[in-house]
């Protein structure tokens, strides 16, 4: 299977990029060209066959970056293949519960017609930026609660939807 696809995400201190990287890695061990991207720095996306779009969440809200990502480009993620997903919660939750997406993600997914969304847990470990960080770590709230062979078998869920959907296109 061939077929290019961009991996864009939005972080402030990395952990968002390290499930982008993992989403991209998926996806070129399944056959695709992939890359994975900070949101910021995409010119166009008109090179790409699909697109998967990683925001962390803040205070509810996903990451600038992400959310400038698809304002600036909706027009051409409209017209092919869309997956979203999310990282944040600082428990097990992610894991335990299928978590919907935050009302902004929700209205993405709705204006790009994505074909689905996932929320991954977060980390917030010592050194990262902001001073709602600092608070959640002096308060003991940080670690690592990412799940990497979830995160693998949501990109290989994807992978293969992708297979389907660039066959009929």
């Amino acid at each position: 299977m061939t077929g290019n696809v961009l991996v864009a995400y939005g972080t402030t201190n990395g952990s968002t990029a390290q499930i982008a990287e993992a989403v991209a890695a998926v996806l070129r061990k399944e056959g695709f060209t992939s890359e994975a991207l900070p949101a910021g720095s995409v010119a166009r996306v008109t090179s790409y066959d699909a697109v998967v779009v990683g925001g962390a969440l803040y205070a509810g809200r996903w990451h600038k970056d992400a959310r400038r990502f698809v304002r600036r480009h909706h027009r051409e993620l409209a017209e092919r293949p869309v997956w979203l997903f999310s990282s944040g919660p600082l428990d097990a939750t992610a894991s335990e519960r299928d978590i919907p997406p935050v009302p902004g993600v929700k209205k993405a997914m709705v204006q790009l017609d994505a074909r689905g969304h996932v929320t991954f847990g977060g980390c917030l470990e010592e050194g990262a930026k902001g001073w709602v960080a600092r608070m959640i770590l002096k308060n003991g709230k940080g670690g690592d609660f990412r799940n990497f062979p979830e995160i693998e078998a949501w990109a290989t869920r994807v992978a293969e939807e992708l297979v389907g959907a660039l066959e009929k296109s």
